[in-house]
C-alpha cells in the first residue's frame, strides 16, 4: 500500500483570496471605470447640443445643427438649403472636439 496517495496537498492557503480581489479591481480600474465615465461625458455632450453647432457624425458627415428636436433628433445642414434628419446618438463626440478644436487654433507659418 502507498502511503503517498493518502496524503492531500497543503499549499493553497491564502494566495488565491487575495489573487482574485486583485483581479477585479484591476479590470474594474482599466475596463469598467473609463468606459463608464466616456459614457457619461458622450451624454452630458449630446444632451448640450445647440442651434448653430458644428458636428460629425459617426459616419463622417459634416454639417452644421438646424434645429434640436424634442424626439431625439436632430435637423443637420449638410450644404447650404440641404438638411438630413439624424439621431443625437449618431453624433461622435470625439470627431466633432476635433473639428472644432482644429477650428479655433490659429495656422502655425
Amino acid at each position: 500500500m502507498n502511503i503517498f496517495l493518502l496524503q492531500t496537498s497543503g499549499g493553497g492557503g491564502i494566495g488565491p483570496l487575495i489573487f482574485l480581489p486583485l483581479m477585479i479591481l484591476v479590470f474594474w480600474l482599466f475596463f469598467i471605470r473609463p468606459q463608464a465615465k466616456k459614457a457619461k461625458s458622450q451624454k452630458n455632450f449630446v444632451a448640450n447640443l445647440q442651434k448653430g453647432d458644428k458636428i460629425v457624425t459617426i459616419a463622417g458627415i459634416h454639417g452644421t445643427i438646424n434645429k434640436v428636436n424634442e424626439d431625439g433628433t436632430i435637423n443637420l445642414e449638410t450644404s447650404p438649403g440641404s438638411y438630413i434628419k439624424i439621431e443625437k446618438s449618431a453624433i461622435s463626440m470625439d470627431w466633432t472636439n476635433q473639428l472644432n478644436k482644429v477650428g479655433t487654433t490659429p495656422e502655425k507659418k
